[in-house]
């Protein structure tokens, strides 16, 4: 499971930074084509990384750190 979740950040990992660093979290959904869960659990292995950081404008938005 371990190594799942951190094939699955490395996968964010890599849209974050093609994209310039910015993504929202629906376009980061569709991009890596994860499931909710999947997603999730990606995202908070890189937030407990400080490999990201959230921000919330009109929408949620994920950011490299």
């Amino acid at each position: 499971m371990k190594e799942k979740i951190g094939n699955n950040a490395g996968s964010v990992w890599t849209v974050l930074s093609a994209a310039g660093g910015r993504k929202s979290l629906k376009e980061v959904k569709k991009l890596t084509k994860l499931t909710d869960k999947d997603l999730y659990a990606a995202l908070g292995w890189l937030a407990r990384e400080n490999k990201i950081v959230f921000a919330e404008e009109d929408e949620i938005f994920v950011a490299l750190s």
